[in-house]
């Protein structure tokens, strides 16, 4: 009777078996680092229907961030200034700049610009800029220093180790409510340490805020429900 089989088939059998039991965990490792990599596009400006300069608003003219991002400090969402805010000033400034064209276009017809997000977080993440603000988190921790930026764009990759790595780690980012929105702070800013006499440190400081603020304990920050309910 003939042979079946090719005499190389056991070898191919036994490889075809161990590809597989190694194979499994280098896709579930592919898997994990893409997903914990999720929206790289760091410093890399997003085109908008309007070139909007940020270093020119907020560093030249000094609008503070809450000006046109009014629902920062109350909603999920920083907000979006509607065309009336940007009018507000661009009625009488720039007025017929073509540049500033789909303003004036928006203002007139009520239809709101379309703006491409810069930063454009998975549907399966939950981010609260209120929660953040309100407890000490600053603009310029996760947007950089947006008031040098002429063009918008990520600066920090926004993954989830990104993310987690503050909330093990609150003491290391937070920073006195009245200086969220105050740009280039430095710990030494907050003052001296009655317990040192020298200038806070981050840590030092930190540590002060998230007892103040009554920041949740790290196994409540890293619990998946906090950012994936």
């Amino acid at each position: 009777m003939a042979q079946l089989f090719h005499p190389a088939s056991n070898t191919i059998a036994k490889v075809s078996i161990v590809g597989g039991v190694l194979g499994l965990p280098s896709l579930i490792g592919v898997g994990y680092a893409i997903n914990m990599t999720y929206g790289y596009q760091v410093y890399k400006p997003i085109e908008q229907p309007v070139q909007f300069s940020h270093k020119h608003h907020v560093l030249d003219d000094g609008i503070d961030c809450r000006y046109c991002h009014t629902a920062v400090e109350k909603s999920t969402s920083a907000g979006m200034p509607d065309t009336h805010t940007c009018m507000s000033c661009h009625s009488q400034i720039w007025s017929d700049s073509p540049e500033l064209a789909p303003v004036r276009a928006s203002y007139i017809s009520g239809q709101p610009i379309n703006w491409n997000r810069v930063h454009d977080l998975p549907d399966f993440v939950y981010f609260n800029h209120s929660t953040h603000v309100n407890k000490g988190v600053g603009c310029e921790t996760c947007h950089g220093r947006i008031d040098q930026a002429p063009l918008a764009m990520k600066v920090h990759t926004m993954s989830m180790q990104w993310c987690l790595d503050c909330h093990r780690h609150p003491e290391k980012f937070l920073r006195p409510k009245e200086a969220v929105w105050t740009m280039g702070w430095k710990p030494s800013d907050a003052g001296i340490n009655p317990d040192t006499q020298k200038p806070f440190t981050q840590i030092e400081l930190g540590r002060k805020l998230v007892k103040n603020y009554k920041i949740a304990h790290e196994r409540y920050l890293t619990d998946c429900y906090t950012c994936h309910h």
